[in-house]
């Protein structure tokens, strides 16, 4: 996945870490996480992601939101609330989600540029 590329700061990062379960059905599960990320992409504040899973199911989703009340709208969604009751139910052994508010960001291409 490409780095975001995100405006200044400040803004907020919904940071979600998750443990895949081993009987968890990946087929099912990458249908709904590619619908999720269609769908908050198109939600108002939405400023981008950023995610990935190594090979034992260990995820890390970082989403950045442009306040608070963005990313409150997003966890109440219809159908990502659905999806929630899915990685509960069906998919994660395990997951932890952390608001942060993003005051400094910082940035290096090994082309030369740095910001």
């Amino acid at each position: 996945m490409e780095p975001t590329s995100l405006p200044p700061p400040p803004y907020f990062a919904a940071i979600f870490t998750s443990q895949f379960r081993a009987d968890g059905d990946r087929a099912a599960y990458s249908a709904t996480a590619g619908r999720m990320l269609k769908l908050a992409a198109g939600m108002p504040g939405y400023l981008g992601v950023e995610s990935v899973r190594a090979g034992d199911g260990f995820g890390i989703t970082v989403s950045y939101w442009a306040s608070e009340e963005a990313i409150r709208a997003w966890q109440q969604h219809a159908e990502h609330l659905e999806a929630q009751r899915l990685g509960r139910s069906d998919w994660y052994s395990r997951y932890d989600l952390r608001v942060a508010r993003v005051e400094r960001a910082y940035s290096f291409n090994s082309g030369g540029s740095m910001h």
